[in-house]
């Protein structure tokens, strides 16, 4: 049957559960007459009886009753869905799915989510560690975090972090065996421990910057990782020189666990942002997690 005849069969499940034409008739805000039009032209298309009339009530027939069995509780399916939809509307709730980096997951995501969802049980976050800039329209993601130079121009982009510093370290064992680096040239005579991102396809380069000066340094190593954690912790084991985001090394680098170098060479650069495509339609869950993440300096 045709789709444009759901409101023929919604009009056959009012009369018969109200078992009265008058009031399905009023339900569905209808005259009576056009109601009995309707429900006899769906039984012509079907070619079957489905409501035997008399002056005093309405009832199914066995064909009716088991269409009426049938469609009823999936039209009440449909409603209840489409209440809850609605609900979506005027409070915090639903999934919200978003892609971003390990590093960004563990900084910024994670310390202000935390707090926010006890307090929002009917709101789920599921968050995807991923270094491949994920299209987050085509893989059905809420949003993405990214670097503020990472970002496509045709996002909306929402600043959620301060700005970042890159930091090379390496241990006070490591370094009593090799002279530390004073130039960004000096780490191909190191063991680097190197980062894989799949947008790059290789080894992730070293950036560097002094005075207007920038240096893009291929480094090697015996150490290849996909993720910053991994980096950190085979530096701290002494296998050779980590080159990661500043905050990571604060707590070693007081300790004495760890040593900088080249930090001269290390500007700041643009934090994470938060994007996604459209202001329209925004739910209220994606709206307070906008506002939740929101870097205020």
């Amino acid at each position: 049957m045709p789709h444009k005849n759901l409101n023929d069969l919604l009009a056959f499940v009012a009369v018969a559960r109200e078992g009265s034409f008058t009031k399905a008739a009023a339900q569905l805000g209808v005259s009576q007459s056009a109601l009995s039009h309707t429900i006899r032209a769906l039984e012509a298309r079907l070619g079957l009886r489905l409501l035997t009339r008399t002056t005093r009530s309405v009832s199914p027939t066995e064909a009716g009753e088991r269409l009426f069995l049938t469609v009823g509780p999936r039209f009440e399916e449909i409603d209840a869905e489409l209440a809850a939809i609605t609900e979506l509307r005027d409070k915090p709730a639903g999934t919200l799915r978003i892609t971003t980096a390990e590093h960004a997951a563990n900084t910024v995501l994670w310390p202000k989510l935390v707090k926010l969802l006890p307090n929002y049980p009917d709101i789920h976050m599921e968050i995807t560690v991923d270094y491949g800039l994920a299209d987050i329209v085509a893989q059905r993601y809420d949003a993405g975090v990214r670097l503020g130079g990472e970002v496509a121009k045709d996002m909306i982009a929402v600043r959620i972090g301060p700005d970042l510093r890159m930091a090379v370290v390496g241990t006070p064992r490591y370094f009593s065996a090799r002279p530390p680096p004073q130039t960004p040239q000096d780490l191909t005579e190191h063991n680097c421990i190197t980062l894989r991102l799949p947008t790059y396809g290789g080894l992730l380069p070293w950036d560097f910057e002094k005075a207007g000066h920038e240096v893009k340094t291929r480094v090697e190593g015996q150490w290849v990782f996909n993720s910053s954690t991994s980096i950190l912790r085979a530096a701290l084991a002494g296998l050779g020189l980590a080159y990661v985001p500043e905050d990571m090394v604060q707590e070693p680098l007081v300790e004495g666990r760890l040593m900088r170098v080249l930090e001269d060479w290390c500007p700041p650069f643009p934090g994470y942002h938060l994007y996604y495509p459209s202001r329209r339609q925004s739910s209220p869950a994606f709206a307070l997690l906008v506002d939740v993440l929101r870097y205020r300096g």
